[in-house]
């Protein structure tokens, strides 16, 4: 059931069954993130992370975009201000714990994209283990035209979807791309018309929390550490996750449901 949380928070969290959602609630600064918002997202993250039976986590912006990234308010006034360490500081502290959270918690985050994602907000939707996009979503760097360079988990996500050669051309040799690119990158797993997304969005969350929540929890580990993990130690891993699920009541319930089919 939906959270009784002031609708004027800078983040919202609902919580429906083995799904929630927490949506980025900015909606005239399309979604920007200031340190408000950031301190937030990191709060509700928290929360999720700790409720059992959540399963699936989706990721949603209010209004026209998804996220355009970092608020430039903020961030332009620490510049003249030379004030920039403690402010940006103090404001990744938070968004970044938010982004580990997210990595680290057992449980699918969806990301469901429409309009702008750019900057941290592109970095946010590519962090999150599976993304969904309205057709018309674009997706924008953002960082080398204002001569930085990433943050928001935007390498950690890239990287591992598309690799170090594709991850530099995206953050240094494109403007913006289109959900169509996206998906052809593998950034992506579907996309659909703007007028589809909120449903589209909740059948594949809904086709997600069907998993049991142990295996939800070991596969996106495995899978998250496999690209830096040497063989023998994710073998090891996998024999270790596996075994654990198995002493799951999940586990036998649904072995014995097959052996019966067999029968």
């Amino acid at each position: 059931m939906p959270d009784a949380m002031p609708a004027d928070e800078p983040a919202l969290l609902s919580i429906d069954g083995p799904t929630a959602t927490i949506t980025l609630n900015r909606p005239a600064a399309f979604n920007a993130i200031n340190l408000p918002i950031a301190q937030t997202l990191e709060r509700l993250a928290l929360r999720v992370e700790a409720d059992k039976e959540v399963r699936v986590l989706v990721l949603r912006g209010e209004g026209r975009a998804f996220c355009a990234g970092g608020d430039l308010q903020t961030i332009g006034a620490a510049a003249e201000a030379d004030t920039i360490t403690p402010v940006v500081g103090e404001l990744l502290q938070h968004y970044h714990a938010f982004i580990a959270a997210l990595r680290r918690m057992p449980k699918l985050v969806l990301a469901s994209v429409h309009g702008s994602a750019a900057g941290a907000g592109m970095s946010l939707a590519f962090a999150a283990d599976l993304c969904i996009a309205a057709e018309e979503a674009r997706f924008t760097p953002a960082y080398a035209k204002l001569g930085v360079s990433p943050d928001g988990g935007g390498t950690i996500g890239v990287v591992a979807s598309v690799g170090v050669r594709r991850a530099l051309q995206i953050f240094l040799a494109e403007d913006s791309f289109t959900a169509a690119q996206a998906y052809e990158w593998g950034l992506v797993t579907k996309i659909v018309p703007a007028s589809d997304l909120a449903a589209a969005t909740r059948a594949l969350a809904e086709r997600l929390a069907q998993n049991m929540p142990a295996g939800i929890g070991a596969t996106k580990a495995l899978i998250h550490r496999a690209p830096t993990s040497a063989v023998e130690d994710q073998l090891a891993a996998e024999r270790d996750a596996i075994i654990a699920c198995m002493h799951t009541d999940e586990f036998l319930t649904a072995t014995r449901r097959f052996t019966r089919k067999d029968k």
